[in-house]
C-alpha cells in the first residue's frame, strides 16, 4: 500500500517559516506586544498562534488556500492574546501567496473577498465606536488582508501575461522552422527541376549520338555526331554555370537571364539537328495573336516544358514529326508538343520519369494544367502528346 505523502516544501517558504519564528520568538522574549488585556494574558499563549502561522508557511506554494484558511483562524486566535506581529506579517504572506499559487477561482474570489471584510469590519467599529479612530482598524484590516491580495493578483497577472509571451513566441519560432523546412524543401524541388531539364538534354542527345558513333563503322557519321556531342557539351556547360551562379551568393559574375519564348526558336533549331539521326523532324508554330512577353515565371515553365518534351521525344519517340505548338486563348498560355508513338530503332536513351514529374510540378505552382500521354492523330496514326495550359495573370508567383 503506498502512502501519500505532502509535498516537500519550497526552499524560500521554510526559509520565511524560520525567519518569521524566529522574529516572533525574538519579539516574545524581548517583551514586544500587540495589545493588553486580552482574554488570555500568559504572554506564553500568542506562541501558539505564531507556531501555527510559521508552519503554514511552509504549504503556502503545495496548499496556499488550506494554509490561508487555517492561517485566519489561527489570526483570530491571536488577538485573544497579547498578540505578535510575525503572526500577523506572516499571515498576510499566507494571503499573498493563496492568490499568487492558488487556483484561477481563488484568486479572483479571494480580492473581493477580502474587500468585503474590509468594508464591513470598518463599518461595524465605526457603528461601534463612534468614533473616527475606528477607521484605522479598518485601514489596518486592509493593510493585512486586501492589500496582500491586490498585490498578488497584479503579480499573478503579470506572471500570466509572461507565460502567455513566452508560449507565444515559441509558438511563432516552430511556425518560424516550419516555414524556413518548408522554403527549404520547395527551393530544394525548384532546383531539382532546374538540373534535371538543365542536363538532361543536353546529355540525352550525347548519349544517343555517341552510341550512333560507336555502332556505326562510317567516318561522315562519327564526325557528325561528334559535332553534336561537341555542341551539347558547350551548351550544356553554359546552362550549368548559369545555375551555378544562380547558386553563388555574393557571386561577382551577374548569372545569365532564365530562358523565355523568344529563344523557343533556338531551343527547337538545336533538337532539330540533335534528333536528324534518329529520323525526328521538329517543328516550330507560334499561333499566337499577339506574341509579346508574359511573366517571367510562365515564361520559364513553358520554355522548361517545350525543352523537357523534345528531350523526351530524342529519347523515346518513333521516327516523324515531333511539333512544337505555342498558342494562347485569352488570358491563358498553351503550349503543346506532339511526336510519333511507336516502335523505334536505333540508340535510345534510358529515363526515369523524372521530366514527367518537373512538368506537372512547374504546372501546379503556376496554377495550371497538364495533359500527358498516347492521343490518336491524324489519319489514325497513334502520337504521344503533351498539353499544358499556363494562366499568363500578372503577379503570377510560380518559380
Amino acid at each position: 500500500m503506498r502512502v501519500s505523502t505532502l509535498p516537500r516544501p519550497h526552499r524560500h517558504d521554510v526559509l520565511l517559516a524560520v525567519l518569521g519564528l524566529s522574529g516572533g520568538l525574538l519579539l516574545w522574549l524581548l517583551g514586544l506586544h500587540l495589545q493588553n488585556d486580552r482574554v488570555f494574558t500568559a504572554p506564553w499563549v500568542c506562541l501558539v498562534p505564531l507556531v501555527v502561522v510559521s508552519g503554514l508557511e511552509l504549504l503556502r506554494r503545495s496548499a496556499p488556500q488550506t494554509g490561508l484558511v487555517v492561517g485566519t483562524i489561527a489570526l483570530v486566535a491571536d488577538q485573544f492574546t497579547v498578540g505578535n506581529l510575525a503572526t500577523v506579517l506572516m499571515f498576510t504572506d499566507l494571503v499573498y501567496a493563496a492568490v499568487l499559487y492558488g487556483k484561477p477561482s481563488a484568486a479572483r474570489r479571494i480580492p473581493v473577498t477580502t474587500f468585503l471584510i474590509t468594508v464591513g469590519v470598518t463599518i461595524g467599529f465605526l457603528a461601534w465606536f463612534r468614533s473616527p479612530q475606528a477607521l484605522l482598524i479598518g485601514v489596518v484590516t486592509a493593510m493585512v488582508s486586501f492589500l496582500p491580495a491586490l498585490t498578488a493578483v497584479s503579480v499573478r497577472n503579470h506572471r500570466d501575461a509572461a507565460a502567455t509571451a513566452r508560449l507565444q513566441a515559441e509558438q511563432t519560432a516552430r511556425l518560424a522552422e516550419m516555414d524556413r523546412a518548408q522554403a527549404v524543401t520547395a527551393e530544394r524541388a525548384r532546383m531539382a527541376r532546374e538540373l534535371h531539364d538543365v542536363v538532361a538534354n543536353h546529355l540525352s542527345a550525347i548519349a544517343i549520338h555517341s552510341t550512333a558513333a560507336l555502332s556505326i563503322d562510317d567516318p561522315g557519321t562519327s564526325r557528325e555526331a561528334l559535332g553534336v556531342i561537341r555542341e551539347n557539351s558547350v551548351d550544356g556547360l553554359a546552362e550549368m554555370r548559369r545555375l551555378i551562379g544562380l547558386l553563388r551568393t555574393g557571386d561577382a559574375a551577374r548569372p545569365a537571364a532564365s530562358p523565355t519564348l523568344a529563344s523557343l526558336d533556338a531551343l527547337v533549331e538545336q533538337a532539330r539537328a540533335n534528333a536528324a539521326s534518329s529520323g525526328l523532324e521538329c517543328s516550330f508554330e507560334d499561333v499566337r495573336e499577339e506574341p509579346g512577353p508574359l511573366p517571367a515565371p510562365v515564361e520559364l515553365a513553358a520554355y522548361r516544358i517545350v525543352q523537357e518534351s523534345l528531350t523526351n521525344a530524342l529519347k523515346h519517340a518513333a521516327p516523324g514529326p515531333v511539333t512544337v505548338r505555342l498558342g494562347q486563348c485569352g488570358r491563358l498560355l498553351t503550349v503543346e508538343v506532339s511526336s510519333a508513338l511507336g516502335k523505334r530503332g536505333g540508340p535510345r536513351a534510358p529515363g526515369s520519369g523524372a521530366g514527367l514529374v518537373g512538368m506537372r510540378e512547374r504546372v501546379a505552382l503556376l496554377g495550371g494544367t497538364i495533359e500527358a500521354g498516347p492521343s490518336a492523330g491524324s489519319g489514325g496514326k497513334k502520337i504521344w502528346r503533351v498539353r499544358a495550359e499556363l494562366p499568363v495573370e500578372e503577379g503570377v508567383s510560380g518559380r
